[in-house]
């Protein structure tokens, strides 16, 4: 083996050359992991700066002292200053009042003691240098040894928020007023058509009344000329001439009845000019108990007069049977079920048209039924029969609003609206609400025939 003159032989030379080589590739493959690391982290940061750019929520970084690190451009935006101008400086340059400042220096200190994160409004001063409110969170921030960081602050404008909900706002109460107006609208259409038989209804006692007031027109001339007679001092053969030309005793026996009958004709027209009020004015939103086997009857009344002669009604009613809501409002939604079960009949042109009017109760519900032997829902109408402006009658017969507005009636008063077809042909709808507080179920109920 050759030796090199300061005794070290080949073999020695040999393992410093292996080891050098062995070192310098283990240091070409650092390097080229490393340049992959820096790859990566180069990646991951443009990725971390992307998402805080497109961020719509305003972000601040803040160090231990308060001073801004870090911004996004939404934040820049609404504040008009470039990050450049506002790194270093401290948080409260971009707050408007003394009391934004406070509420911030007091969530920075909760952040840093560990508390969890807090929600605090601030106001920041925009690039017109006006005070807009932000709704924002303060998060701790923490270092890779576990040590305090800083703060992380991530904000949204309220003003938008406020200006949209300003406007939902203003379009539900139009929405409102509008659906009252359609409410109010349809129930006028169906008061047009019981107008023919109300007029017919309102005829007889005003008849009978104005038949009274001629009859007490004359009785009162008879009794004025026997009253003089009485101040000229005639004398009694004279007077009782007089009392029996006159009839005088008829006139006086006749009187009460008279009266009496006036007065009843004349309370009848109230009561059918005040419900006739009831049902055509707008409903107010209050609520009350109402007997829902008044409100059928009086339905059932008002619509006789303009139903199809071949139409029968069956109804029996119970004694009560109470719910909580307005008394206009279902009677609203009976006149449109009768209406829409007579329509239906005269599609179907049947011999003999029935309707029957069912009232029960049960665990504390009341149902009404409304069946009738007409031509019966499509199937595929079945689906639709209550959506707005749907409708299976003829263009000009019908608005497509009655069902429509009758289900958002009773969805109004804590209820439900439904319809099925009949097995015996026909359709029924099923009114169920709830029945008022504190009101008991009568043993027995009525049935329609």
């Amino acid at each position: 083996m050759h030796q090199h003159p300061d005794g070290v032989d080949d073999a020695a030379w040999m393992d410093v050359i292996n080891k050098m080589d062995e070192v310098y590739s283990r240091l070409i493959d650092d390097e080229v992991e490393l340049e992959r690391k820096n790859v990566e982290l180069e990646q991951s940061q443009q990725f971390i700066v992307s998402v805080i750019s497109s961020m719509t929520d305003v972000l601040i970084v803040c160090d231990v002292a308060g001073r801004i690190e870090r911004a996004n451009a939404a934040l820049c935006a609404l504040v008009g200053r470039t990050e450049s101008e506002i790194l270093g400086q401290p948080l409260a340059i971009l707050l408007a009042d003394e009391a934004s400042q406070a509420k911030a220096a007091e969530v920075s200190k909760a952040a840093f003691l560990g508390l969890q994160a807090q929600d605090v409004e601030l106001q920041l001063l925009d690039r017109g240098r006006q005070a807009v409110p932000v709704d924002a969170r303060c998060t701790p921030r923490t270092a890779g040894n576990g040590r305090r960081a800083g703060t992380v602050w991530v904000g949204r404008p309220m003003g938008e928020i406020k200006r949209a909900y300003m406007e939902l706002q203003q379009t539900h109460d139009a929405l409102k007023r509008t659906q009252q107006q359609l409410i109010h609208s349809e129930k006028m259409a169906s008061l047009g058509q019981l107008v023919a038989g109300v007029a017919h209804e309102l005829n007889n006692p005003i008849s009978f009344v104005l038949g009274n007031v001629h009859a007490l027109q004359r009785y009162c001339e008879r009794l004025q000329t026997y009253i003089e007679m009485l101040d000229g001092q005639q004398d009694s053969e004279a007077l009782r001439e007089q009392r029996q030309r006159l009839r005088i005793d008829h006139v006086l026996h006749d009187l009460p009845s008279l009266i009496d009958g006036t007065l009843e004709g004349a309370s009848r027209t109230a009561d059918i000019v005040n419900g006739l009020k009831r049902f055509s004015t707008m409903d107010k939103e209050e609520k009350r108990v109402v007997n829902l086997v008044q409100v059928v009857d009086r339905t059932i009344l008002w619509m006789r007069r303009v139903q199809p002669q071949t139409v029968q009604i069956h109804w029996t009613p119970t004694t009560t049977a109470h719910v909580l809501g307005s008394e206009g409002q279902l009677q609203q939604v009976l006149t449109n079920l009768l209406q829409n079960a007579f329509d239906a009949i005269a599609t179907a042109k049947c011999s003999q048209g029935l309707v029957w009017i069912t009232l029960r109760q049960a665990d504390g519900r009341v149902y009404i039924h409304v069946a009738d032997n007409g031509a019966g829902i499509l199937p595929e109408a079945m689906s639709r029969v209550f959506d707005p402006f749907f409708t299976s009658k003829p263009v000009g017969k019908g608005t497509g609003l009655g069902l429509s507005i009758s289900y958002g009636l009773i969805e109004q008063h804590q209820g439900v609206l439904s319809v099925r077809n009949r097995n015996e042909g026909g359709a029924e709808f099923t009114i169920d609400l709830p029945q008022a507080p504190g009101f008991s179920f009568p043993r027995s109920g009525g049935e329609g025939v």
